[in-house]
């Protein structure tokens, strides 16, 4: 009798597949849409198939440790290993093709500093003189711009953590201040995006007293006006409906489970004097520095950014500029503006740090480079460029255990990051979490300091451009200085 039930559903399962087939057949044989499954029908699923598993398949199979993009295998590899706190060691030579263009070449000093010489990397104050409360910054690397919303709450509970222990700050991105920033006692720039996210009336309007009760928190060191990111400039965020829970749109101030879609600029800054307007009115109310974060595409915006500081004083400048640059971004993003809008951070942070030399404005502004740098030579080169900070989200994203699956914007990243998903986020450990972003933060400070000490530098904040030459197209490397000399400081007279 057993046999005969195991022989009967044994058939039933195999009428039921062929069934599954001869459907799947006809409907694709009819079907319009795709010509391949309909020339193909059944076998054409493959494709589609392995077009979908190819990205995943070629990181570890395929590609080599050089070639893969947006972040090779080598990269990431090196981001794990200070992470975990691992020897930078390498045996056998560097896979790094020192005649590829654009490759940066350290000028080593014959004389390196001795040990007993170098000095621990100084501190920089942010807002020293133009507001209430300036802010000394200790960490040369610090968070970039990620929402609670966009990843996820272990994630921003992991960093916050990890960058207290590190003395880096962590910026909140344009989601507004949850209490998961504020978790691990970090330093805290709240960024204000083009919704005002955490910072509006119900009208969408800037809110003063939500301005002064963020103020009032010791943490939050600091405000940042986005008006735009390198990943998309000229468009707004967009986080869809599946990750607006009931506390994010909370903290945000929209109602809950429907798309949150930022204007693609603040409707009340369409010219650098209502911008230089705004920032005054957010330093009059908080007391902290206030700063810009964009991405730029020319030069007339640091130009007139500093004929309007010329004209209306001192007082009015940004106390930070933050750079992106256009291959940043850690989030989703329409791949015409992602892959063709912007200047990249290379071509973009040296002229605008030449444009506030010329025209006197260096001292006055702090600037903050944004774009791929999650390694401790692009650290490095950003200060030889003249960045006195680093910011990077992807650096710590990698940290955290991102694998780069690029699924960022679906809520299902398999590393519990970027998503909502209870069973996803299990998987990330907030407190062995913690300790890579602090090992990770630390192990940039100290290799760009060693950096330094080889370059004859006692620290960090000596380097400048004459200590970084940039392969050519001929193979050749040229000086940074020389591609880019520095200007005459005041130069330009308004």
């Amino acid at each position: 009798m057993t046999h005969v039930l195991t022989y009967g559903l044994g058939s039933l399962l195999a009428f039921l597949f062929i069934a599954t087939l001869v459907v799947a057949f006809v409907k694709d044989i009819t079907q319009k849409k795709h010509t391949i499954l309909r020339n193909y029908p059944l076998i054409g699923h493959f494709r589609y198939w392995f077009e979908d598993l190819g990205e995943y398949f070629r990181q570890y199979l395929f590609a080599n440790d050089r070639e893969e993009m947006p972040f090779n295998r080598a990269t990431r590899g090196w981001v794990y290993r200070l992470a975990k706190a691992e020897t930078g060691v390498i045996g056998f030579g560097s896979t790094q093709n020192m005649k590829e263009t654009g490759a940066i070449l350290f000028v080593n000093a014959p004389y390196p500093v001795l040990e007993e010489d170098r000095l621990p990397t100084p501190p920089l104050v942010i807002g020293e003189r133009y507001s209430l409360m300036p802010f000394a910054a200790k960490s040369i690397i610090n968070v970039s711009a990620m929402s609670f919303g966009a990843i996820s709450e272990p994630a921003v509970r992991a960093l916050s953590h990890g960058a207290a222990v590190a003395g880096c700050w962590i910026d909140t991105g344009e989601g507004g201040l949850s209490p998961h920033h504020l978790a691990g006692g970090c330093d805290v720039i709240m960024q204000i995006g083009t919704a005002k996210y955490g910072v509006r009336d119900q009208a969408g309007r800037l809110s003063e007293p939500r301005i002064r009760e963020l103020a009032a928190i010791e943490q939050v060191r600091a405000f940042e006006v986005k008006l735009s990111q390198g990943a998309k400039p000229g468009k707004g965020g967009v986080l869809p409906a599946a990750k607006v829970t009931e506390e994010i749109a909370h903290i945000r101030g929209i109602p809950a489970h429907q798309d949150s879609i930022s204007p693609n600029r603040h409707p009340d800054i369409g010219n650098v004097d209502q911008l230089l307007d705004f920032l005054a009115r957010v330093r009059e109310l908080s007391g902290k520095p206030v700063g810009v974060k964009t991405a730029v595409g020319g030069w007339l915006f640091v130009n007139e950014l500093a004929e309007a500081v010329h004209r209306r004083g001192f007082e009015y400048a940004p106390d930070f500029l933050t750079i992106d640059g256009g291959e940043g971004g850690s989030g989703a993003a329409p791949q015409a503006l992602a892959d063709h809008m912007a200047l990249s951070i290379s071509e973009a942070l040296p002229r605008i740090v030449d444009a506030l030399i010329e025209t006197g404005l260096r001292d006055r502004i702090r600037v903050i480079a944004s774009g791929k740098l999650v390694t401790s030579a692009k650290v490095a080169w950003a200060l030889c460029a003249g960045a006195d900070f680093v910011n990077t989200a992807r650096g710590f994203m990698f940290s955290l255990g991102c694998i780069q699956a690029l699924r960022c914007y679906t809520n299902t990243c398999p590393a519990g990051i970027a998503t909502h998903d209870r069973r996803l986020q299990r998987g990330l450990v907030i407190e062995d979490k913690a300790a890579r972003v602090t090992n990770y933060a630390l192990g940039i400070n100290h290799e760009v300091d060693m950096i330094a000490h080889s370059c004859g530098c006692r620290h960090a904040r000596e380097l400048k451009r004459e200590h970084v030459r940039i392969v050519q197209a001929s193979g050749d490397s040229i000086a940074f200085s020389t591609l880019h000399p520095y200007p005459v400081a005041g130069s330009k007279r308004w």
